[in-house]
């Protein structure tokens, strides 16, 4: 027994160990192995690792263990997830029938113990020598990500190459991580590009972080190291819920609740057109000013992200003024639903923030689609059953304002400050559609205008006219906002809305 032991030992520590020149490729590229990132995104010695001996049986005995990829199972401050981190030291991480199984036995034990899932991606892809056994191990990944959608959290990290159909697994999760330099994804690379297109690519401009955080919207946030990175996936899991039955984790209550913040009153402006960035009034809405913003760079003019109000996890959502003046296009459509859709997935509580001058105009948006996506964005809304508050903070015109959480489409408490415009349009195109006669035989068009817009805006535009018909619940003092919002949170705590019963939705995808 003495004897098995120390063999048993050798093996485990050779496997633990690496290929030394595997490992030193690794750290030259200014990478982490596969052991090391998981030892720096999980608490110490928490990690059980599964199939520690599973290898290519068609390799023979030179085949080395693990076959390209450490999975297990470890804890994030003292909280269970599954996990499993792509070695590219061996076989450059690509993708065959062992590798495949083990990562299909960590998603299933996820989803069977409801427990977030953490994939940590580098590698070249398909393994080519094992054909559509590969393949087949692609899709047994997509078929689970599917599966999980809705049920655990599904975290994505590329910290290396991710091409072909390995992309797809990022694509299905909630959140995609990626660092820059390093990571890149794409379906087909530059030598295809240019073969099939005659377009000469890198990389980097092909399938890099920034490309995927500002222009494609693969990437959820984007990183300048492995380090920040991983950090950061463990202070997001601390914001979340195991699964889809439990609630997201609960810190200690500040006292939001009578917590005025006079300097509300002051970061936006009261002239409608001048512009202010809307994260400074969700820093002093949220505990400590901290908010895990997504899609940062891609689809700029609206916000989204995750922080604490009295201790409870929300979801913010809020149009960004600094921005094409916070209107709605696709994208910003797109990421809003999607974001709406997570939190209701995971009864997350929503908190809509509006200054919205409407959907953006134009025949590029109309051909593109934007009474689709606006239309997903509406859905989401609609479908969502957690709390949802309304905060209207300045303008809210138009379709805009319905698709941003309004009374009439089922938000449980509508808030407005005493800035707030509700309106088809704004008073200065109102006054030119409805009096166009009017305006075209005055003496004075101009002066006669100002009146007009005058008139209009004081009969159908002042601060108490949607509060009058029931649409806003309360006019309140900008100061009053995170003790109102905490508020309107802890009455609606122990919402219950059941929906019909279905297959599911038919979401305009």
């Amino acid at each position: 027994m003495g004897g098995l032991r120390q063999r048993r030992e050798r093996l485990r520590e050779g496997i633990v160990a690496g290929n030394s020149r595997g490992v030193d490729r690794q750290h030259t590229l200014g990478k982490h192995t596969a052991r090391e990132r998981l030892e720096q995104l999980l608490d110490e010695d928490s990690f059980t690792e599964i199939d520690m001996y599973r290898r290519n049986q068609e390799g023979g005995d030179d085949a080395p263990h693990t076959d390209g990829v450490v999975a297990g199972s470890g804890e994030i401050d003292g909280r269970r997830v599954f996990v499993y981190a792509q070695d590219f030291a061996i076989f450059g991480g690509s993708l065959g029938e062992a590798h495949a199984s083990k990562i299909h036995k960590v998603m299933d034990l996820a989803i069977a113990t409801g427990a977030p899932i953490i994939a940590l991606n580098d590698s070249g892809g398909a393994r080519i020598q094992e054909g559509v056994m590969a393949l087949h191990g692609y899709g047994g990944i997509f078929r689970r990500n599917v599966e999980a959608a809705g049920v655990v959290p599904q975290i994505s990290v590329v910290l290396g190459p991710c091409a072909g159909g390995a992309a797809y697994s990022p694509a299905l999760a909630d959140f995609t991580f990626m660092v820059r330099d390093t990571a890149k994804m794409y379906l087909t690379g530059p030598d295809v590009v240019e073969a099939v297109n005659g377009e000469r690519v890198s990389h980097e401009e092909l399938g890099g972080a920034d490309v995927h955080g500002s222009r494609s919207g693969v990437a959820t946030v984007v990183y300048d190291d492995e380090d920040s990175c991983l950090e950061d996936v463990r202070f997001l899991v601390s914001m979340l819920p195991d699964n889809n039955l439990e609630p997201a984790p609960r810190a200690e209550r500040c006292g939001a609740a009578t917590d005025d913040r006079p300097r509300l009153a002051e970061i936006v402006p009261v002239e409608p057109n001048q512009p202010y960035d809307m994260r400074e009034v969700v820093g002093e809405l949220v505990d400590d000013g901290e908010f895990f913003e997504v899609h940062e760079t891609w689809a700029r003019n609206v916000i989204c992200g995750l922080a604490r109000i009295d201790g409870e996890v929300v979801g913010v959502v809020g149009n960004q003024p600094m921005v094409l003046a916070g209107v709605l296009d696709r994208t910003a459509s797109q990421k809003a639903a999607r974001f709406v859709r997570f939190c209701d997935a995971f009864s997350i509580p929503l908190v809509t923030l509006v200054d919205v001058p409407g959907f953006l105009p134009g025949t590029e948006q109309e051909h593109a689609g934007i009474i689709r996506h606006g239309a997903q964005l509406l859905y989401a809304y609609c479908e969502a059953t957690v709390p949802r508050i309304q905060v209207i903070v300045r303008k809210a015109y138009g379709g805009a304002y319905i698709v941003m959480d309004s009374r009439s489409i089922g938000a449980d408490l509508s808030l407005a400050w005493p800035t707030n415009e509700i309106a088809v349009m704004g008073a200065e195109g109102a006054v030119n559609v409805l009096y166009r006669k009017d305006l075209a035989v005055a003496a004075d068009p101009d002066e006669r205008r100002k009146e007009l817009v005058t008139e209009y805006t004081e009969r159908l535009m002042h601060p108490h006219f949607a509060a009058e018909r029931g649409l806003v619940d309360d006019v309140i003092d900008p100061v009053e906002t995170r003790s109102a919002v905490a508020r309107g949170l802890a009455v609606l705590r122990d919402k219950r809305k059941h929906s019909p019963q279905r297959k599911h939705g038919t979401i305009p995808l």
